[in-house]
């Protein structure tokens, strides 16, 4: 449904910098494939040269940008991509979700189970094993298992081909994107007389409210006790969280990242792509460890860390800069040794 620019403002609690009022916006697109009555954002600096040729109708910019191109309409956001999303929550029905509870016929639901199959639904091919519990207003994928005892909250949606093994707690309004496995087993193994015996993995996940997993992410049982996954955090694909390991509150962790045994990652942490987190080692509060830095030793919080081992990153990036003039020096050394070798 268009709605006129004075009513897209409000929907996004921006402010009309430039416009009419009575502008009508019909959908939405990208800065360069924008039309005439489509919106688009100004999320990145580095977008500013599309941005200053957009055809698009409107555009959500950043506080204090006043200038764009002739004829379009301007609105104020303090976060244009989360403004952004709004609108295309309105201009995209099928990014809704639609929630028709059932039980499919081909799914496998074992009589000891506790759901209700008014309030849930559950797709063809998925398991949900003896015990196991499912909150309402949740949805089970295709070909998804849930396993002996483990709990799905409230609201949840876990997409196909999601695992999550057996005693595994899942919290309200989580998302599990398809291919996942929560609670497979840690990995551990004890050389004795000569051959590598598996220790027992005996311990549960634990996801708390408002998580997401993305797809083929894979989330290890502890040996014994929890990995906890705090409320909040948002992990990526094919991320790699092991046993006994502690996420918390509202962290984001990138794709292809790795965490250890038992390592501690506190509140509000970012964790980039291909970057690893050894055992046993913590992440204090508000941290950022860089794209293929590695944390091999505690790092205090409220610092963004880069390199391998990882350090602060204007440390890192003095050490690589000395390290880029490495073959001038060289060239020197060569030539002084030259100047003064005897004849």
């Amino acid at each position: 449904m268009a709605l006129t620019l004075s009513e897209l403002a409000r929907l996004v609690d921006g402010d009309i910098v430039r416009g009419e009022l009575d502008l009508l916006v019909d959908g939405i697109a990208s800065l360069d494939e924008a039309g005439a009555s489509e919106l688009s954002f100004l999320g990145n600096e580095k977008y500013r040269a599309l941005y200053l040729v957009t055809r698009a109708g409107a555009v959500i910019v950043p506080r204090g940008v006043e200038e764009g191109p002739e004829g379009c309409a301007l609105i104020a956001a303090e976060n244009p991509s989360f403004a952004f999303g709004l609108a295309v929550k309105h201009f995209v029905a099928s990014v809704e979700r639609t929630f028709t509870p059932g039980i499919h016929p081909k799914a496998v639901v074992d009589d000891s189970a506790k759901l209700d199959p008014a309030k849930v639904r559950i797709h063809a091919g998925a398991v949900i094993m003896a015990g196991a519990e499912i909150g309402e207003g949740s949805e089970i994928g295709p070909n998804s298992v849930v396993g002996e005892n483990a709990k799905v909250g409230r609201d949840c949606l876990l997409y196909a081909n999601v695992s999550v093994r057996e005693r595994c707690l899942v919290g309200d309004r989580v998302i599990i994107q398809p291919g996942a496995v929560i609670g497979s087993d840690g990995y551990g193994y004890e050389l004795v007389e000569g051959r590598h015996v598996k220790v027992d993995q005996v311990g549960i996940v634990e996801i708390q409210n408002d998580v997401e997993v993305g797809a083929n992410t894979t989330i290890d049982r502890a040996r014994f006790g929890r990995t906890v996954i705090g409320e909040g955090t948002k992990i990526d694909n094919l991320v790699q969280i092991a046993h006994n390991v502690q996420i918390g509150k509202h962290c984001l962790v990138v794709s292809q990242a790795g965490i250890a045994g038992s390592a501690r990652v506190q509140n509000y942490v970012v964790v980039a792509a291909q970057a690893g987190v050894g055992g046993h080692v913590t992440i204090g509060a508000k941290s950022v460890l860089a794209g293929r830095a590695g944390a091999t030793a505690d790092l205090e919080g409220g610092q963004t860390y880069s390199g391998m081992p990882a350090r602060p990153f204007m440390e890192e990036q003095r050490s690589r800069a000395l390290i880029r003039q490495l073959p001038k020096l060289v060239e020197r050394v060569k030539a002084l040794e030259k100047k003064t070798a005897p004849e």
